[in-house]
């Protein structure tokens, strides 16, 4: 039996259905959780769970869990990230969307660049976010999509706006940063969302010596923030494997 049979027919999830009802008329909208990394899953889920008006229905790691959680929870809104381990993020949302189309969905991934952000809309997102939004900004993200908006994150909307704005003569390609291999390192572990202190057991470094690469790093790309690194170093291909470099 595929996860829409299970959505559309099992008769024993009559009771958590009516609960979901009554709760999103109450002003309560029932939130999953698709995140891979452990670290950003557990600060989403946390977001989510501090605000009143908000609740945490479930957190899967991957396609496959999400799915059994979708069909069994019936979230109002679904924080997903477009790289999982099994499956591309885009593919599941178009997926989920297709059986329950009143369902929100909200991207929050290091991915700003064009291809993706574009992706995901079609595929039915009504919000992209970068990973290095904070968790207030989370919560007031998932409250505007509830109020009709279509938040999206400062970068990735200067990049789509700077798309349009393009003239249509073909641009000369800006040569890309010049970074350290270790610098590269740093970069790919920031981009995985890992805090100082890991990626320096990781990478066998003191903390400091973490905070000024990521300086150097900043620095080298003309910018000011985590998510805005990773996607300028994504634009100029300096990194594009985020499934290696875990620290052990």
């Amino acid at each position: 039996m595929s996860y829409v049979d299970v959505l559309d027919g099992r008769n024993q999830n009559s009771c958590r259905r009516d609960l979901a009802e009554d709760e999103s008329v109450a002003g309560i909208n029932r939130v999953l959780v698709v995140e891979d990394e452990a670290q950003t899953r557990e600060r989403l889920a946390r977001a989510v769970s501090a605000d009143a008006n908000l609740e945490l229905c479930g957190t899967a790691a991957n396609c496959a869990d999400a799915r059994l959680l979708f069909a069994e929870q019936r979230p109002q809104a679904v924080l997903i990230d477009l790289g999982l381990p099994d499956g591309d993020g885009a593919a599941l949302i178009r997926e989920l969307a297709a059986v329950a189309p009143e369902t929100l969905f909200m991207v929050i991934t290091v991915f700003g660049d064009e291809t993706h952000v574009v992706e995901a809309i079609k595929a039915g997102a009504s919000s992209y976010l970068l990973k290095d939004a904070s968790a207030l900004r989370v919560a007031r993200a998932i409250h505007e999509m509830f109020d009709g908006g279509s938040p999206i994150s400062p970068a990735v909307a200067r990049h789509l706006l700077q798309r349009m704005q393009t003239p249509s003569e073909p641009k000369r390609a800006e040569p890309a940063a010049q970074l350290s291999a270790r610098e590269r390192d740093v970069l790919l572990l920031v981009a995985k969302g890992y805090a100082y202190l890991e990626i320096s057991e990781a990478l066998d470094v003191s903390v400091n010596t973490v905070g000024s690469h990521v300086k150097q790093i900043y620095r080298k790309l003309a910018v000011s923030s985590r998510g805005e690194a990773v996607y300028e170093a994504v634009q100029q291909g300096l990194i594009s494997d985020l499934s290696s470099g875990r620290p052990h």
